[in-house]
């Protein structure tokens, strides 16, 4: 595991994302709300969280569910995962999206979802006439059989 310095501004009274374990890969965002936001079954909400962050180049933030909140309520991020861009300054707001049966209701501070911090490596394209042959070749959902 490496620590990556990441400079942040915070422009609520919330405290700043953490991890809840020494062992967490996430770490959590709180709504950033002046009131009370419910979400209907089948409905979104962009909610903010304050945060704003200057990332490293060749680093992106990726914003995803709380498993709990999926699990006991159907609480999900509308694209799965969203990347928060090296060069993005803006705050950063999660699309939430209410999967379940019930309206569900997020207060001020509530964790709504978890950041991960990734190295990632840009592609360099090198267009061919063929690709090589595998055993699955173009096999799509499925192809593989059930195991």
């Amino acid at each position: 595991m490496s620590v990556v310095p990441i400079k942040i501004l915070n422009t609520s009274d919330l405290p700043l994302p953490d991890y809840a374990t020494d062992g967490s890969a996430g770490f959590d965002f709180r709504a950033s709300l002046l009131e009370t936001v419910m979400i209907a079954p089948g409905e979104r909400a962009m909610v903010p969280t304050g945060i704003h962050v200057a990332l490293p180049q060749g680093y992106e933030l990726q914003v995803r569910a709380r498993s709990g909140l999926a699990a006991k309520y159907g609480i999900g991020l509308v694209n799965g995962i969203g990347t928060i861009d090296s060069d993005y300054r803006g705050e950063i707001k999660v699309i939430l999206i209410n999967h379940g049966d019930k309206p569900f209701e997020i207060n001020r501070g509530d964790r709504i979802a978890q950041g991960v911090v990734a190295r990632y490596d840009k592609a360099v394209w090198d267009q061919v006439d063929t690709l090589d042959e595998t055993g699955r070749n173009s096999g799509g959902f499925g192809s593989t059989g059930n195991q």
